[in-house]
């Protein structure tokens, strides 16, 4: 209790800077069609924003795994949350001090999405390295932090906007720097856990291609995925399938998705327990599924409605949960393991919507021309549905992983024991 104690303020820096993620990862959208009518962008800019975080952040997710445990947390975090701070200030001003101002733009979320790349390996790995009685709660909780940040940062940045007006939106980017700041003021005089010291650390090669950790990358790529795609579809399905006005679809769909998601990572966190937590992926993936399955094909707008908003729940442990079973079963293969996963889920978080997006463009597809004609609905709706519908293999794909990683871990868990006793007859 005494350890935990001392590294309370750590805690409470780490739950801080996972909301630097969450801002980095909603500003811009919620902003950009704002700076869509201000200075003449298209939706290819946004395109190219989205690659160029993407990109940034599976690079930098990669290029840290080799070396976080050599030189430890606080040189890694201390530079990712000022950068942050750094690419935020220079968003705000890009109008001022470039001349095209979708070049500033472009810098500036290179900058702050090489400090969430940063973040992302960074800050699980130091919560569960603190000494805790349940570190799976532990994780639940850091991660609600994300999904709060998310419905905050939508919340406050559009009701700024609607009512000072898009024309001042440099102020709300300026006011959410407080982030980094506070984050950075937390970090400063806060202890550290220790790193996994290289001669007790397993080698990557022993642990990359070993199965239990192959089928954890493929359950966070799988479960990034069905928690992205609903997140961002929900509000595009609220407007084009339910017919309800985009605010509202905005704020019922992205706020609410990240609100339920919220609360079932809180929930985990005060009362989830470690024991259980295979049977928590199982049952969350199968509920995501079925969430999919529903909304994509309901033609009761209240049900879609409320199975949207289920799904924020069953996805809410599907990447926090997996972290936790890969650092169990490799107790002493460090930071890497959580740097190598965050790359596969960011990988599923930009596959998955692209597919879905393609599908969804496609009303002349003939899957969704079934979907159209089973449901009696126009072609542009159907083929959001059918964009939903195949995204419902991802919920699916994490299923099956999880009942495979729950059997190698309980196969693992009776060679121990049988070793044990082994030990204790002789």
């Amino acid at each position: 209790m005494k350890k935990q104690a001392t590294f309370r303020r750590t805690t409470v820096a780490c739950f801080c800077g996972i909301g630097i993620q969450a801002l980095i990862s909603n500003l811009t959208p919620v902003l950009f069609l704002p700076l869509m009518q201000l200075y003449d962008l298209s939706y290819i800019h946004l395109g190219i924003l989205v690659a160029v975080n993407f990109i940034a952040q599976v690079c930098v997710d990669v290029a840290v795994s080799g070396f976080v445990d050599r030189v430890g947390y606080r040189r890694l975090v201390l530079p990712g949350v000022i950068t942050a701070g750094v690419g935020l200030i220079l968003f705000g001003l890009s109008p001022v001090i470039f001349p095209d101002v979708f070049t500033g733009i472009l810098i500036s979320t290179i900058l702050i999405s090489m400090a969430a790349g940063l973040l992302e390996v960074l800050l699980s790995p130091i919560i569960n390295s603190i000494p805790s009685e349940n570190n799976s709660a532990a994780m639940g909780l850091l991660h609600s932090f994300y999904a709060w940040g998310q419905a905050a940062v939508i919340i406050i940045t559009t009701l700024f906007l609607w009512i000072f007006g898009s024309e001042n939106w440099q102020w709300i980017v300026f006011f959410w720097i407080s982030i980094p700041l506070t984050t950075l003021i937390l970090f400063l005089p806060a202890p550290f856990p220790e790193t996994q010291p290289e001669e007790t650390r397993t080698p990557i090669r022993k642990l990359f291609f070993h199965p239990f950790f192959l089928f954890t990358m493929l359950a966070i790529f799988a479960g990034a995925a069905s928690e992205i795609v609903m997140n961002q579809w929900a509000s595009t399905y609220m407007e084009g399938t339910l017919h309800i006005p985009k605010v509202q679809g905005d704020l019922l769909g992205m706020c609410g998705y990240a609100i339920m998601m919220g609360i079932g990572r809180t929930l985990y966190g005060l009362k989830g327990r470690a024991d259980r937590l295979c049977r928590v992926m199982i049952g969350s993936s199968a509920l995501a599924f079925v969430c999919y399955a529903v909304v994509a094909i309901s033609p009761i707008a209240g049900i879609g409605l409320a199975f949207c908003a289920l799904c924020g729940v069953a996805t809410a442990m599907l990447w926090p949960g997996t972290l936790l079973l890969a650092s169990e079963r490799f107790p002493a293969g460090g930071a890497w393991i959580f740097a190598i996963l965050a790359s596969a889920g960011d990988i599923g978080a930009a596959f998955a919507p692209w597919l879905t997006g393609l599908v969804a463009d496609s009303p002349d597809h003939p899957f969704a021309q079934f979907i159209s004609g089973l449901l009696q609905i126009p072609g542009e709706e159907g083929a959001v549905r059918a964009g939903l519908l195949c995204a419902a293999a991802f919920p699916l794909i994490a299923f099956v992983s999880h009942i495979i990683i729950r059997n190698m871990r309980k196969k693992h868990l009776h060679n121990i024991n049988t070793e044990d006793k082994s030990c204790e007859a002789k």
